[in-house]
């Protein structure tokens, strides 16, 4: 019998069998290590990455002091922290304040599809680094192995504009994380799973839109 049949009950609704009801204490199994296993990886990273994250942040407040704006690129789910981070700094993370300046470059699909269809997908962060980024500025590079071609080349494209660079990566940094300047900073986490990264790399924009924070309001 499959362990996921069901059966209709005289209401009309579905009966879960006693192979579902299994299954469905399998997932919670999995689920709770899931649930284990990313708060193990957040504790582990923790030593690694607050200092990075702290002169980041640092970094950061520096370039938005001097009239400066983050720019922050990714793929699929880094593109979607991209945009998170850029949304918490330009209206607000937890505190009340003036709205930052950042700006994510994934999300104009005419941009991005004029750019790829023109060219080639490996330069449609590239471009616009170049044409809206100016010294001083600051690029939030998001790649989870650290071998993402477009961001790479957004990265290149930061290093001829004088334009700084977090490079938020996983694994080991990838290619990405071998042509980083000095001046540049790396946070990288220290695990294998794409899921896991993303998980504390989501924790790692919390934690540097808290700092931010801390660092232009003066909150303890």
């Amino acid at each position: 019998m499959n362990p996921f049949d069901t059966r209709i009950g005289f209401d009309g609704s579905f009966v879960a069998s006693r192979g579902t009801m299994a299954a469905d204490m399998d997932l919670i199994a999995r689920i709770s290590e899931n649930f284990s296993e990313s708060a193990h990886l957040k504790l582990q990273a923790m030593d690694a990455l607050a200092g990075p994250i702290a002169a980041a942040a640092e970094c950061m407040v520096r370039c938005l002091r001097q009239d400066g704006k983050i720019m922050s690129c990714g793929n699929g789910g880094s593109a979607a922290d991209s945009q998170h981070f850029s949304a918490e700094m330009l209206n607000r993370f937890e505190m009340e304040r003036p709205g930052l300046a950042a700006i994510a470059l994934t999300t104009d699909s005419s941009t991005l599809t004029s750019i790829a269809n023109d060219y080639d997908y490996e330069q449609i962060f590239s471009k616009q680094v170049r044409a809206l980024g100016q010294a001083g500025d600051m690029l939030l590079a998001i790649s989870t192995s650290g071998n993402s071609r477009n961001v790479i080349a957004a990265v290149q494209a930061a290093h001829e504009g004088q334009i700084g660079v977090v490079a938020l990566t996983g694994h080991h940094g990838g290619r990405m994380g071998e042509l980083l300047l000095p001046s540049d900073i790396h946070i990288c986490v220290p695990a294998q799973s794409t899921a896991r990264i993303q998980e504390v790399h989501l924790l790692t924009l919390h934690c540097l839109c808290d700092a931010i924070d801390c660092l232009l309001l003066g909150v303890e």
